[in-house]
């Protein structure tokens, strides 16, 4: 990790803030991932079957998949604005780490997508007849799940931002690494309602999460640099 310089903290404050104040600016962006998650769930009942066991059975499933789509939706923009207004270059040239930045920038895209799928799940879990045994794994799992989300969605993000359509080589280059979490995620909740211990579950989301925090940073900011340079 790299060395703590005069003034980290206020670097990361400051980036945080200004991306903040940019995603309260533009609700728009903000509500495509939440709409897109309540239409999709919506339409399951409708496509597959109403019957309260089938939805059950889909529930852990196709919550989790539908928030990683949710997610992959969101992440095209991460870095686009800010490298098309030149902003992007300014913070990797800056006298600070391009990693705090880096860490700033994905901790608003999680508020704003990760954190904000994981408080609506609940609801769409009662769309989806999940049993009750389900929520509370559900919840922590999204928890877990959606932070490594947006570290490793930020590794693609950073590799296609000088792309003016890079959506489909984005989702090709991050798709099998979110294979794992989709699946531990997924799973947790399965063995919940199956009256099974979860802890596992979680403890190998929460082990790819640090893992994530560690590297991703680290990635995200030597691509970002080679897509500014070229």
């Amino acid at each position: 990790m790299p060395e703590r310089s005069p003034g980290v903290g206020a670097a990361f404050w400051a980036t945080l803030g200004r991306d903040l104040k940019l995603v309260a600016r533009n609700r728009g962006e903000l509500a495509n991932p939440l709409v897109f998650f309540l239409v999709v769930i919506t339409m399951v009942p409708l496509g597959v079957s109403p019957s309260p066991s089938v939805l059950a059975t889909l529930a852990p499933g196709m919550i989790w998949v539908v928030a990683l789509l949710a997610t992959l939706l969101s992440l095209d923009g991460l870095f686009r604005s800010d490298f098309d207004d030149g902003t992007l270059e300014q913070l990797l040239i800056s006298p600070q780490s391009a990693y705090i930045n880096v860490i700033a920038k994905l901790l608003v895209h999680w508020l704003s997508t990760g954190l904000a799928l994981t408080l609506v799940a609940p609801l769409l879990g009662v769309m989806m007849s999940l049993p009750e045994a389900g929520y509370a794994p559900l919840l922590l799992s999204l928890l877990l799940g959606t932070g490594s989300l947006s570290l490793i969605g930020g590794i693609g993000a950073a590799l296609t931002v000088s792309l003016r359509k890079g959506g489909l080589l984005l989702s090709l280059i991050i798709m099998p690494l979110y294979v794992p979490v989709l699946i531990f995620g997924a799973s947790a909740v399965r063995a919940a309602i199956e009256g099974f211990a979860y802890n596992t579950q979680l403890a190998v989301l929460g082990a790819l999460l640090a893992l994530a925090l560690v590297l991703a940073p680290l990635a995200i900011a030597g691509a970002l640099k080679m897509s500014v340079n070229n």
